[in-house]
């Protein structure tokens, strides 16, 4: 059968910028391995799978695929999906859940300026995992002195919303460019049976390009061949654990937009909402903006 798909780019309001997901809609009678064939097929970072919701209060469940394996969450292709659903029905806005297989995930979706945006709760909230390796050995797999690993008081940790991330923070934009993974040194940091055997690093610092950013970021997932990520919301949601503990922001909602994908040429903005109550983070928000690029029909 013929099933139609949407192409999204995510985090920006321009094509052929932010991180693009494929949206699979009709997806009933695809079992997994299937749906992974055709992620490997697609060959970005992830395409999403629609299919009926368990729970008929919700609007869908979702299955997430990389080329290689199916996540528990994932953040731009939760925002691609919101946006794209709502726009395939005919919609402007719109407050429903998805179900993915972190658990249900509450969106939202609004106009803003012609562009539409949508943000989602996260349905776990950050938490420290421990970090075995040390950080110089982390430096130093990324192409980094010691000078260069840690601004202020902000120092490496590792973190999960649903997926593991070692947070780097850097001393500025020019420690940040030249950034290189190397593949050997990383794998060989901790035991390949602990998180750490899923983790990217996550590498930040305060300098920004854009006066409004938050932060400057890059993500770039390990592999053979290793590769960079232009937005990565599963990324800024592990990292709200990092602010917390060494922003420690005061009580109340706070907003920042973090700028990613520049060094690659995919500028993202990606905005991260913390409420914080008594001194803890009691509820947290990944949102941005997403245009469809492109439509079709697979014929499988």
């Amino acid at each position: 059968m013929a099933r139609n798909y949407l192409l999204y780019d995510v985090f920006t309001t321009e094509r052929l910028a932010g991180n693009p997901v494929a949206v699979v809609l009709d997806s009933q009678g695809l079992d997994s391995a299937a749906m992974q064939a055709i992620a490997r097929e697609f060959n970005l970072s992830e395409t999403v799978f629609v299919l009926p919701p368990e729970n008929p209060k919700h609007r869908n469940r979702i299955r997430i695929f990389t080329p290689d394996y199916e996540m528990p969450f994932a953040g731009h292709p939760t925002v691609g999906s919101a946006i794209a659903l709502t726009e395939q029905a005919g919609e402007a806005t719109g407050i429903f859940v998805l179900e993915e297989n972190i658990g249900p995930v509450r969106c939202a979706v609004s106009k803003h300026d012609g562009a539409t945006f949508a943000e989602f709760d996260l349905a776990k909230l950050p938490e420290r995992l421990e970090l075995a390796a040390d950080p110089e050995m982390i430096g130093a797999a990324l192409g980094l002195g010691p000078h260069e690993i840690g601004f202020e008081n902000h120092r490496v940790s590792f973190w999960s919303a649903g997926v593991p991330y070692v947070t780097i923070p850097v001393s500025d934009l020019d420690a940040a460019a030249k950034v290189r993974l190397d593949n050997q040194a990383w794998s060989e940091l901790a035991p390949r049976k602990s998180e750490w055997a899923f983790a990217s690093p996550f590498i930040y610092c305060r300098e920004t390009v854009h006066h409004d950013s938050a932060f400057h970021v890059r993500m770039i997932v390990p592999g053979n061949p290793s590769y960079e990520d232009p937005a990565t919301g599963s990324a800024a949601a592990a990292f709200a654990g990092a602010i917390m503990d060494f922003d420690a922001p005061t009580d109340g909602i706070s907003q920042l937009w973090i700028e990613q994908g520049l060094e690659m040429g995919r500028p993202s903005r990606i905005r991260l909402e913390l409420n914080v109550d008594g001194g803890k983070l009691a509820s947290a928000r990944i949102g941005g903006h997403a245009i469809k690029v492109a439509e079709g029909k697979l014929l499988v």
